[in-house]
């Protein structure tokens, strides 16, 4: 039986109990939080018999854990995996990784330092229409992708509360749906480094109380564009909002010296045009002395829970002894690239992404 412990008991917590209460070879022990009584009030709501309810983390990795999930707001991500790691626990945190660059190499290393497992809850990478973009893009159908072009936006959707602080978010659209576009098309490509980005950033409208609750507090950008350099020569058009006065901001495109895949993401409305969502469709592209071909790949129709996966994942990697299914030290490339945007669009001028040997 693995014994997992939370940390954490919002909504995503309640995600990740739902999926754990789904497997036989799952024990839930105890539970989290620094609000007085509300890990007592999830044990209860969650009738999760016999797991003991703590208000300090650091209590509940003096248990007996195989493992831990980070469910907390993005500014405590770094501590407490941390200290889970140097417990000797293995760790899955949710997204983002962490607030800054360096948290997260800290994050990094502490993990290679004690040889537990760090991975992080991105989970559409289990959904199979992301694999197979994965699978086109590695097997050299495109021939050498130069460009690449992702991100997406809604067109209202800006939530509030901790994601809107400066301090406890460490940014706005970026970490919290652009992460997501950024782990497709890195993963894609094999995670190569970024060197260097131009960024431009703004928060129109979640400092407008026309379009927003909470506009007095609300410190992050809901809106974000970036070239991106990375190794290889090849540049990334990285773009995202939580709020336009437009219907998409384009799909999600990769260009090769062979041919090119087009992708949309799937739904409609308002909360649309992300990817956290899912593929909508898949083209493949190409022209040889005018002849022009368009391919359209099948999207993959399914009642996948890929959040269930995630979390499958992590528990046959604790039992299996593997590496971390998605490692952090990948999606610390991620995380560079979102702290060279903030810094070059408040510089107003192209940064340098510098990443030291982990």
């Amino acid at each position: 039986m693995v014994k997992i412990g939370i940390i954490g008991s919002g909504g995503i917590a309640g995600a990740h109990v739902r999926a754990y209460k789904k497997m036989p070879d799952v024990e839930i022990v105890a539970v989290a939080d620094v609000v007085p009584g509300r890990a007592d009030e999830f044990v209860r709501r969650f009738e999760l018999t016999g797991a003991r309810a703590f208000e300090r983390h650091e209590a509940l990795l003096e248990m007996d854990l195989d493992g831990v999930s980070i469910c907390t707001p993005n500014f405590t991500h770094h501590r407490t995996a941390i200290d889970a790691l140097e417990a000797g626990k293995q760790v899955l945190v949710e997204k983002p990784l962490s607030v800054t660059l360096e948290q997260g190499i800290e994050m990094v290393r502490t993990a290679k330092k004690t040889g537990n497992m760090l991975t992080v809850g991105f989970q559409p990478r289990y959904d199979p229409n992301m694999q197979v973009v994965r699978e086109i893009v590695r097997s050299g159908q495109l021939g050498n992708v130069y460009y690449v072009q992702t991100g997406g936006g809604r067109r209202r959707g800006m939530p509030g509360g901790t994601f809107i602080s400066k301090a406890m978010a460490g940014s706005g659209a970026m970490a919290d749906i652009g992460c997501y576009s950024l782990d497709l098309a890195l993963h894609a490509l094999g995670y190569p480094k970024p060197l260097s980005v131009s960024a431009f950033t703004s928060n129109h409208f979640g400092t407008n109380p026309t379009y927003h609750r909470e506009p007095d507090k609300f410190e992050v950008e809901d809106f974000g564009v970036a070239l991106v350099r990375l190794e290889g020569n090849r540049v990334l058009n990285f773009k995202i909002s939580w709020a336009m006065h437009m219907d998409s901001l384009g799909p999600t495109l990769f260009l090769g010296t062979d041919a090119g895949l087009k992708l949309t993401p799937a739904g409609t409305g308002p909360w649309s045009g992300v990817w956290d969502g899912g593929i909508g469709s898949i083209q493949l592209f190409s022209d040889i002395l005018g002849h022009h071909t368009e391919t359209v790949i099948p999207v993959q129709s399914h009642n996948m829970d890929v959040f269930y996966e995630k979390l499958r994942d992590f528990v046959s990697a604790i039992q299996e002894g593997r590496p971390a299914p998605i490692p952090a030290e990948e999606v610390l490339l991620n995380q560079a690239i979102i702290d060279g945007v903030i810094r070059s669009s408040a510089l107003g001028r192209e940064v340098e992404i510098q990443i030291p040997e982990l």
